[in-house]
């Protein structure tokens, strides 16, 4: 065993020897030709052998087409018939397919689909089930016979399972029949039914002789993409040999490879191995065994140099100097590179340990002396780290480590390395100093975020948390097992405050009010301010009584005189309150909205809780605005029209136009049920719109149908009095001057108006249309707004003349106003003239015009025609 593995690590060390240059070559040259031949041999075996499985497979793939098509072309003459004859019945239709099964085939049966519905078959018997089959309902028939039909070409599908039982192919043959305009219509479709298992064995597939194994692909006729649907996967994934079997629509992929698989190699490949084996040992061997002793010297040599050079390079790239102490003598021997190190000539010159101990730094050498004395006496590793003093002045850092060794005689000795760390010792100092730096600057960048935070979440007046505070509270507090309570708070009369005494003086109110809130709210509650004078306070846990008091407690003090540089300044606040349990608390803040606004609806400086009243309230305004918006756009908006009557003739000299809302479920609506929500929805100067436009168009049928009515007047709201474009509007209607007239409520005739109003007003009256003041002496307007104004009429409210038939004081005030009006040379309108003595008191004080339900209820257009024909009101009057 020895010598043999001796002479085989001389033979491989001969081999790469360069004194055996030819003989190496020699071996590669006919290593070459081996392996060449080996390949040649086996691409030769494997050629054989595919081109036998593929002369196999072409026979199958023939009879496979030639089965397929002669199939298929039997029933192309059936379908030739039925273009000729679509309506042909089952009776007919089974006499001609009978013809085509005396043939020889493989068929199992031949359906016809009039409209993609099977209704004719041959043979019936076993074949009732398809019978009713509609293509389009069955997921695995549909593609394919759509295919068919849309592209007007056979299409083969399958194997599919029949619902008859089975499976089969399917050659789906698209029939199209004449029609009586030259062109051709869908008939249906004619399905011939292959048997697969006899197709299958009438193409050798399943022929128990058969020495290959075959695998089919493609399914539905989608050639190699489709789905295999006979053979195994062994056959797909065995390199097999393939071929395409063409079909009358698209193509199979027949593969195949020989029972068991490929042969793993060729029958010769041994013999043929073995000679060349030989042949190129007689020709190497002797060469490498000739050069072994030559070539394992020129091995050694090279080893050797390479060993030197690899560790010259080493030391000379790292700057590592080499150093050995001899502990008898204490006589040092330096390489250049450590002489390099501390300084001192590469002279070759002989060091000593004093040369050593007077290079190191004076705060560092004991502790050097210390390591070296401690590693020489323990006869183990030296490890240790020091400064440098060179002679130049400069200061280096050195790393050093060692080994105790015996050298010839038994001489202790200390054998080590040295090098410069001073880059790394300088680069680890400013990486300290820059990582305490970069620890000061990001405690300063947490300090001036966390002041930026407190600054984007707080108030910067009172210091309390903001808006968006609080929306951040309310997103992370969701929905609360506790009773969660939400107070909205608004400040009263806090405008004028800041109106009067400037900004400065609201800020002050603005941080008393907050220091009152604080004040008063739990330690664990929520503050916060949301707006300019509005507050909002989260507290958690307390019940209905506990928070009416809480809320009294701050409207209380919100009350008492607050100085301001010797001014007592008074404000007070309104508070909406909505508290549950379990609901989400931004829901809250809505519902405590709402509660504030019903607070400062009932008279300000008070509380008022969110409660089911107010839910329903919400809803029903709600529905009703909804209810509007569409009633606009489905032209339910109307007017109504009532007559105004000459005091003295009662002869018809107005009418006055109303809206009314043609509510599809309530009926017939005034104005009180709808004008409060229009208000909110801003759509009441579209309803004014769409009163005057109506009134226009039956003042027009009526002068047509010479019913003599003087004049309309329409109401017009304050918003529309505000609306710029509101004069081109009216040129656009070509009013007739004297016809029209405006009635403007009286809340509207301030006397320090809105610059747009006055003007619009001046235009009204240039365009020739009357002003009337509306409800007179229910608003604000004066004498001088009267006579400022100028208008034609002015209409006494109902609330002052209703009381007139029994109060004497009443009288005398009505008398006032139409003595009033007449010195003004105004028009006086009296409306709620409800019985016969109205009209007559009325008559008697000088009122010009009667209105009212004695003598007409408002009423809609065709009726108001009726009645002012009929002229009732005289046998009242």
């Amino acid at each position: 065993m020895a010598t043999t593995a001796f002479s085989l690590g001389h033979v491989r060390r001969a081999i790469f020897s360069s004194a055996n240059l030819p003989a190496a070559i020699a071996f590669v040259v006919l290593l070459v030709c081996a392996v060449v031949a080996d390949q040649q041999n086996r691409r030769v075996s494997d050629q054989l052998a595919r081109a036998d499985v593929l002369a196999k497979v072409s026979i199958i793939r023939a009879k496979l087409e030639g089965n397929i098509n002669g199939n298929l072309q039997l029933v192309q003459g059936l379908v030739s018939t039925i273009v000729t004859e679509p309506y042909m019945g089952q009776q007919r239709f089974a006499s001609l397919a009978r013809n085509l099964f005396e043939q020889k085939s493989q068929l199992h049966n031949i359906a016809g689909a009039p409209d993609l519905v099977i209704s004719l078959m041959y043979p019936m018997e076993g074949n009732e089930k398809a019978i009713g089959l509609d293509y389009r309902k069955n997921e695995a028939q549909r593609m394919a016979a759509l295919r068919a039909r849309d592209q007007r070409v056979l299409v083969l599908a399958g194997p599919v399972r029949l619902a008859q039982g089975g499976n089969a192919f399917i050659g789906r043959i698209p029939v199209f029949v004449p029609t009586a305009g030259g062109g051709t219509r869908f008939w249906g479709i004619v399905s011939a039914v292959v048997d697969v298992d006899r197709l299958y064995a009438a193409s050798g597939l399943t022929d128990a002789d058969l020495d290959i194994d075959v695998a089919l692909i493609g399914k539905d006729a989608l050639g190699g993409g489709g789905e295999r649907f006979f053979g195994g996967d062994n056959v797909v994934a065995g390199n097999p040999v393939s071929a395409d079997v063409q079909l009358p629509s698209g193509s199979w992929r027949i593969s195949a490879i020989p029972k068991g698989g490929w042969p793993a190699a060729p029958k010769n490949e041994w013999t043929l191995r073995s000679l060349m084996l030989l042949a190129g040992a007689l020709v190497v061997l002797p060469i490498l065994i000739a050069g072994r002793l030559f070539g394992e010297r020129q091995k050694n040599d090279a080893e050797l140099r390479r060993l030197s050079g690899r560790l010259e390079l080493a030391l000379e790239a790292s700057g590592i100097g080499v150093w050995e102490h001899d502990l008898t003598t204490n006589e040092l021997v330096w390489d250049d590179r450590v002489n390099e190190i501390y300084g001192k000539s590469a002279d070759g010159g002989s060091r000593g340990y004093r040369d050593w101990a007077q290079a190191i730094h004076p705060e560092d050498i004991e502790r050097a002396k210390r390591d070296f004395d401690s590693a020489a006496a323990k006869k183990g590793l030296y490890s240790s780290q020091y400064r440098l003093l060179r002679p130049d002045g400069s200061v280096r850092h050195v790393r050093t480590r060692a080994s105790y060794s015996q050298g010839v005689g038994g001489t202790p000795k200390m054998i080590g390395a040295e090098w410069d760390v001073t880059s790394d010792v300088l680069l680890t100092e400013t990486l300290i100093r820059e990582r305490q730096l970069s620890e000061s600057k990001n405690d300063e960048l947490k300090l001036a975020k966390a002041r930026i935070e407190h600054v984007a979440l707080h108030d910067s007046l009172t210091g309390l948390p903001n808006r968006r505070y609080l929306d951040e509270m309310l997103a992370d507090t969701g929905e609360s097992d506790r009773r969660t309570a939400m107070l909205h708070l608004d400040l009263d009369r806090f405008k004028q405050i800041n109106d009067t005494l400037g900004h400065a003086a609201g800020d002050a109110m603005l941080v008393q009010a907050s220091k009152v809130i604080k004040a008063n709210a739990g330690s664990g509650d929520f503050v916060a301010r949301i707006g300019g004078d509005e507050f909002v306070v989260v507290t958690y846990g307390r019940d209905d009584d506990e928070l009416s008091a809480l809320a009294d407690r701050i409207i209380e003090e919100m009350r008492q005189p607050v100085d301001y540089q010797g001014h007592p300044c008074r404000f007070g606040v309104s508070i909406g309150i909505a508290a549950d349990s379990g609901v989400d608390t931004k829901q809250l803040l809505v519902n405590a909205d709402l509660a504030l606004y019903r607070a400062k609806s009932r008279g300000r400086n008070r509380h008022e809780f969110f409660n089911e009243e107010l839910q329903s309230e919400i809803v029903r305004t709600k529905q009703t605005a909804d209810e509007i918006l569409s009633g606009l756009e489905r032209n339910e908006f109307i007017a109504y029209y009532q007559p105004q009557f000459d005091a003295k003739s009662l002869e018809i000299v107005g009418v006055e136009a109303l809206s009314r809302w043609k509510h599809p479920r309530r009926g017939i609506l005034a104005p009180d049920a709808y004008l409060k929500v229009a208000e909110e929805l801003n759509v009441v100067a579209l309803i004014d719109r769409i009163v005057l436009k109506h009134a226009l168009e039956n003042f027009e049928r009526w002068s047509r149908s010479h019913l003599n009515i003087p004049r309309v007047s329409v109401n017009v709201s304050a918003t529309r009095l505000e609306d710029k474009d509101l004069i081109e509007g009216l040129r656009t209607l070509a009013i007739k001057p004297g016809t029209v007239s405006f009635e403007l409520v009286e809340s509207i005739f301030l006397d320090e108006n809105d610059d747009l109003v006055t003007w619009n007003i001046e235009h009204i009256k240039d365009l020739g249309i009357d002003i009337e003041i509306d409800d007179f002496g229910t608003g604000h307007a004066s004498i001088v707004s009267l006579l400022k104004l100028q208008p034609r009429r002015l209409k006494i409210d109902r609330q002052l003349i209703t009381p007139i038939t029994g109060s004497t004081a009443q009288r005398h005030l009505v008398a006032s106003i139409i003595e009033i009006g007449k010195s003004l040379g105004i028009e006086v309108v009296a409306e709620g003239v409800e019985t016969m003595e109205h009209a007559r008191i009325l008559k008697e004080l000088g009122c010009d015009i009667l209105q009212g339900y004695f003598f007409g209820r408002p009423m809609e257009a065709k009726a108001f025609k009726t009645f002012a024909q009929s002229r009732k009101w005289l046998a009242a009057g």
